[in-house]
């Protein structure tokens, strides 16, 4: 039923084939963080980039972005503008609102988009200006004031303000939003260098009705944009978002949205019922899936694959989940509808029974750093997510507060704002398979949802379903071009061949600056007599441990990790697994859907890092350790044409 192959198999063409490399290196070899991955020794065709890979390359991103622009951003002290943060993601040095410099560690990311909110974009760097009118208004007095307790009593009336739309005219004036939208367009046009590293024009949609979040991020294909963002502030109805898209669209002007923290939707965002209160149509799922082919399944502020609630039998539900709102401090009460694995489920549902799915998505991930800092997820090296207010180990909750040396007689409220972000994570990057860093490839690759996302680590992910793959396809140093030709990659639809069931390629490749992987799994959610089912099974096992294929699960490895020095396992895990794997309950007549997770080996969470630098001990009611990982975007079956 599967046929595991693990690094020891593993021979330098193959790598060379995911990653997009050239000559059959050592495993480690082949996968340099520090350069995009170069195409096989062949001549690009005429108009096409050095590096040009008609089998596809690995890139990474971040398009969730904040900089001094944004209204939030720009209170916790950030001056970071866009230029700062697309230097940072090509490696270079940034000032941090703590007073520090900061930078990535692992190498430039390939692409970026700075994604400042649309709503009051701008307002908060000229309340600061004593020049303006705007800075004399009584809602803004305290802002800026040295004392922390007057620039919250401040905030609270700026977020009050701005969620009942109540702030004065001041704040959004066509002066004020056109400069801060010529900024983030022209510096996405200075540093968009194609082969090398690609910017895009992107802003995010800050809906939240109730405090429910349905914040998107909208992505320009290219420099061709509004004069100005369609913001919350026009409407807080996402539908109205997608036509003003669509008209975008029809005027030149091609985008896509992508949702994000569904999480804090409180089962918002992939409810089945419109904000009009109407149920979703046909219409509806057109207008979205035009518009929002994507989902953002992780980021800072927690993972939104699924919920221990929605997925019991999942034993790795559990990953950096956030059970609170975003704007406010206030629980979380209704997870369905607020995680995309439901969602996916939900959609097989409507495809069922109403011919339509409005939940086809594919994933990414990204980081939503409010420090102008792109791919600012290096669990080692986390630095905060909000400026100055979580810049210290004191601050974000990792280390005891007020310079004591132990968590006895600390306030564990989980209602402090340290609680909030000590349950922030530090993630993640979005992957994608494009045949060049460009803006039309990359952007081409996103709107077919051939996309990934990652916890943070750049680790590589191919997925692809097929009837027709030889049995030995896994050790064929063609297997790319086979797998594209006779099958599907992620993103895409698998029609029935007959009752034949389908083989599944699944692939991964370890970050070399990231931890060994421990198993790759495939995630199914089906329709089984009219009742949405899901199920994970593991599929390739690390250490050559066999697979128990009545359980469809690993061995442990015995993998672990050092707490007094973060250090893991050094011989445990693999650096590839790969397989052909066949689902055992395949039914011709069940619609599906699949997706991969390779999940790595453990390794020391950010906040156990700080605690170590700090000299204390790790938070006692925080997981000190995480299994970072990778998702793959879903391949549908789709037993109907």
């Amino acid at each position: 039923m599967a046929s595991n192959r693990s690094v020891r198999a593993a021979t330098g063409v193959l790598l060379t084939a995911l990653i997009g490399g050239a000559v059959p290196l050592s495993s480690e070899a082949v996968q340099t963080r520090n350069a995009p991955p170069q195409a096989r020794q062949q001549s690009a065709p005429q108009g096409r980039l050095p590096g040009w890979n008609a089998e596809r390359n690995a890139y990474f991103g971040d398009l969730h972005v904040h900089t001094k622009h944004s209204f939030d951003a720009y209170i916790f002290n950030v001056r970071g503008t866009p230029s700062d943060a697309y230097r940072f993601a090509r490696g270079e040095a940034i000032g941090h609102a703590g007073g520090y410099q900061v930078r990535l560690s692992g190498g430039p990311l390939d692409f970026a988009a700075v994604t400042d909110h649309a709503e009051y974009i701008g307002a908060m760097e000229e309340a600061n200006n004593p020049a303006s009118p705007l800075s004399r208004l009584p809602v803004v007095q305290g802002l800026f004031s040295p004392e922390p307790a007057k620039i919250q009593e401040a905030f609270n009336r700026i977020v009050a303000g701005y969620q009942d739309n109540s702030l004065p005219h001041e704040f959004r004036t066509a002066n004020l939003i056109s400069r801060s939208w010529a900024d983030i367009r022209d510096s996405a046009a200075r540093y968009n260098a194609p082969g090398r590293f690609t910017t895009f024009v992107g802003y995010e949609y800050t809906s939240a009705p109730g405090n429910q979040n349905l914040h998107r991020n909208v992505i320009f294909r290219d420099g061709r944009t509004p004069p100005a963002p369609f913001s919350a502030l026009e409407s807080n109805d996402p539908e109205n978002l997608w036509r003003a898209m669509d008209a975008w669209r029809a005027a030149g002007m091609e985008s896509l949205a992508i949702p994000h923290n569904s999480n804090g939707s409180d089962g918002l965002m992939f409810d089945t019922v419109r904000r009009n209160g109407r149920p979703i149509d046909k219409v509806y799922a057109e207008l979205r899936m035009r518009n929002e082919p994507l989902v953002e399944i992780t980021q800072i502020k927690g993972t939104s694959e699924t919920h221990p609630s929605l997925s019991p039998n999942d034993e790795w539900a559990n990953f950096e989940i956030m059970e609170r709102y975003i704007g406010v401090n206030k629980p979380v009460t209704r997870f369905k509808g607020g995680y995309v694995r439901e969602a996916l489920k939900d959609g097989l549902q409507l495809q069922q029974r109403q011919g339509f799915n409005p939940f086809k998505f594919g994933f990414i991930g990204s980081s939503d750093t409010h420090n102008a800092a792109p791919g600012s997820v290096e669990e080692p090296q986390h630095f905060g997510k909000v400026g100055r207010n979580d810049a210290t180990p004191d601050l974000r909750g990792s280390a005891p507060p007020d310079g004591a040396r132990t968590w006895a007689g600390v306030n564990m409220d989980p209602t402090l704002a340290r609680a909030r972000f000590q349950s922030w994570g530090s993630s993640g990057l979005a992957g994608v398979w494009a045949e060049e860093n460009s803006r039309a490839s990359i952007y081409a690759a996103m709107r077919r949802k051939e996309t990934f996302a990652t916890s943070g680590p750049r680790m590589r992910v191919r997925f692809f379903a097929g009837y027709d793959f030889p049995a030995d396809l896994v050790q064929r140093p063609d297997l790319v071009r086979l797998a594209y030709a006779r099958g599907v990659p992620m993103g895409g639809d698998l029609l029935p061949s007959g009752a034949r069931a389908p083989s599944f390629l699944v692939w991964g490749v370890r970050d070399p600056h990231g931890g060994y992987l421990q198993r790759a799994q495939v995630v199914k959610g089906w329709i089984e007599n009219g009742v949405a089912k899901e199920r994970v099974f593991d599929v390739a096992c690390s250490d050559g441990l066999p697979l128990n294929q009545t359980t469809w699960r690993c061995p442990e490895n015995g993998a672990g990790v050092n707490l007094k020095t973060c250090e893991p396992d050094r011989f445990k895990g693999d650096v590839e697994l790969r397989t052909l794997w066949r689902d055992p309950t395949f039914d011709p007549r069940q619609r599906a859907f699949y997706y991969v997770r390779v999940v790595e080996n453990p390794s020391c969470r950010w906040s156990t890092w700080d605690a170590l630098r700090n000299g204390t001990p790790p938070h006692p009611r925080l997981s000190p350790t995480i299994m970072e990982r990778a998702w793959s975007s879903p391949i549908w079956y789709e037993p109907v044409a």
